[in-house]
């Protein structure tokens, strides 16, 4: 009787386990994105058409003709799944506010936010899953005018201040993009608007060649990767092309 119940205490936690394992290795994408069946995603689109919606939104905003007001619609629908278009690295600035400078609405980005907006690894960690398991197009990296992270790191290398607590570790990740903008013109009167440009060309050209998710994605078609700078003054962004040519203003 022993060895019977034995028997079947074994096989009964050999097919609970199987069972619990089998739901482990779900597609994560499945468990974590899941849509209503029959419906279309809103980031079944391409890059350029992702790209596109956000800076015509932008636009938007600029002249004050935000459509998004209503945040309670698709609440429901947002219990069940998230869809978001676009995936944004951004400062964590109180100025900067990705939705309403892009006229999205909740749902609509996926966002990713630290001062100085640089790719670590958790950040790095975070934008994997949004393209691997949430289907996001379009990754931007968000710098911002009058950055004041940017401007403590240009301090720091300059005047060898001294920072408390864990701030040396931020300043590290952002001192390439100073010292990239100082070899060129130490004396420019606009070392901080320069860095910050720099600073998101850096942390673009980072993801693009990270391996092994947002390289292959890259290169296959898959994501499309950009650097923008926000100017706080005007409310415009300004796409990294542009920006080059045409600093926010401090």
């Amino acid at each position: 009787m022993h060895s019977v119940m034995s028997s079947v205490s074994r096989r009964h936690f050999l097919l609970t386990g199987a069972a619990a394992l089998s739901v482990s290795v779900l597609p994560l994408g499945r468990a974590f994105a899941a849509q209503e069946e029959g419906s279309t995603p809103q980031n079944a689109i391409t890059t350029d058409a992702a790209l596109q919606r956000l800076m015509e939104g932008n636009a938007r905003y600029v002249s004050n003709i935000s459509k998004h007001k209503d945040f309670s619609a698709g609440r429901a629908a947002r219990a069940k799944a998230q869809h978001p278009i676009a995936a944004i690295l951004a400062c964590a600035d109180s100025r900067v506010a990705p939705e309403l400078m892009f006229d999205q609405g909740p749902g609509d980005l996926f966002l990713v936010r630290l001062a100085g907006n640089f790719v670590n690894e958790d950040g790095l960690a975070s934008l994997e899953y949004a393209i691997q398991f949430l289907s996001v197009p379009l990754v931007m990296i968000l710098g911002h005018s009058n950055c004041g992270a940017i401007k403590a790191a240009l301090q720091v290398i300059q005047e060898n201040t001294a920072l408390p607590g864990h701030l040396p570790h931020l300043i590290q990740s952002l001192k390439p993009a100073v010292r990239n903008v100082k070899k060129t013109d130490p004396s420019a009167p606009d070392l901080v608007e320069r860095a910050i440009v720099e600073n998101v060309r850096l942390n673009a050209q980072r993801l693009k060649t990270a391996e092994p998710v947002f390289k292959r994605f890259v290169q296959q078609g898959k994501v499309k990767v950009v650097g923008a700078v926000y100017d706080i003054g005007t409310g415009k962004v300004n796409l990294m092309d542009a920006a080059a040519h045409q600093r926010p203003s401090s």
